[in-house]
């Protein structure tokens, strides 16, 4: 009895009790989660997944991107229509990064690299990320991350090759972390509010996750906030794009509670304080980071402003966002540049 004791008492201190380690212990390999249907090389949900997609997504140096949820049997999330969703526990969002070989050409295969998981277990949410092998038959836990090299012909049809950073879990934490605590960055309502391609049929993605019992409270369509499409013109005005890159690529971390809310850059989409948003702004520490450039936003005049400075450096020193992207999104920055020039 006293040997079972000790050997319970290490278990609770270690912080894994028998259950708990059934619980939260990572898999080995993708596939034995039992996320995809078939082969997991071909991102077909299982029963209980549900695809998703983001109005506006965050650029991963021009990855694409399968979203999935899967939430605890019976359970719901309630509608917020301003913070991302609150999932309970249980819930695991799944994303897999790839590379068309062809962007103009789907048919012309694909690169899976990675899938990333977030798990939200009782203590809260865990990040695991796994990596596809060469044969694209399975992916395996990486808790170390790595640095590979991509090639693919883009969406003009030249060919592009460049670095694609795989990062450790700890680095995770530098955009998922909100007031100390790890979270989901894209699911929002506004977000949410849009339609996707269910095969056979398309449906808005709020009215579908409320049809399949996974989202409850749901007002009217007319009363939900909707993000804009950013590269997409008659999805909202110039400004409202604007705002939308920017609040999926840089507000994780610039808001109040975020990683950099010591900045006193708040680059939400619904801030309106001009000052918050750097407009006439000094930088409290940009150092080189600055580029000579005296205010975050100059209205008028995008090349003096420090903003879009960092937004088109790659050098790991300067530029912004921090992590997850070795390359500039030449078209998001230009729509930044486009809106800086327009302010008054």
């Amino acid at each position: 009895m006293n040997r079972l004791v000790f050997i319970f008492l290490t278990l609770v201190v270690s912080g894994l009790t028998l259950a708990g380690r059934r619980a939260v212990a990572p898999k080995e390999k993708l596939s034995e989660y039992g996320f995809f249907a078939g082969n997991p090389a071909d991102q077909v949900p299982a029963p209980g997944v549900t695809p998703y997609a983001l109005n506006t997504p965050l650029f991963s140096d021009y990855a694409e991107k399968f979203r999935f949820v899967q939430l605890p049997q019976g359970q719901v999330v309630a509608y917020n229509p301003t913070e991302v969703l609150d999932f309970p526990v249980g819930t695991t969002l799944i994303k897999t990064f790839y590379y068309p070989n062809d962007f103009r050409n789907p048919a012309k295969g694909r690169r899976l690299l990675e899938t990333r998981l977030l798990i939200h277990e009782s203590a809260g949410w865990k990040a695991l990320d796994y990596v596809w092998n060469e044969a694209q038959t399975e992916a395996f836990l990486d808790v170390a991350g790595e640095t590979t090299e991509v090639s693919y012909v883009d969406a003009d049809g030249k060919k592009r090759k460049h670095g694609y950073t795989i990062p450790n879990l700890n680095q995770c934490k530098g955009c998922h972390n909100r007031s100390e605590k790890m979270v989901p960055i894209g699911p929002s309502i506004r977000q949410l509010n849009g339609d996707l391609n269910y095969s056979p049929t398309t449906e808005n993605q709020l009215v579908h996750w409320k049809n399949e019992g996974l989202l409850t409270g749901l007002p009217a369509l007319a009363d939900c906030p909707k993000t804009p499409v950013w590269n997409r013109p008659e999805t909202g005005s110039l400004e409202l794009r604007a705002r939308a890159w920017l609040d999926i690529n840089c507000a994780h971390c610039h808001n109040p509670s975020g990683p950099a809310s010591t900045s006193g850059l708040n680059l939400r989409s619904d801030e309106t304080v001009p000052a918050a948003l750097g407009i006439g702004k000094t930088p409290v520490a940009a150092g080189r980071g600055s580029g000579g450039r005296q205010f975050d936003l100059v209205p008028g005049k995008p090349d003096a402003s420090i903003l879009l400075y960092r937004l088109e450096s790659t050098d790991p020193g300067i530029m912004m966002p921090e992590v997850g992207r070795k390359t500039t999104h030449r078209e998001g920055v230009e729509l930044v540049r486009e809106w800086i020039r327009a302010l008054k």
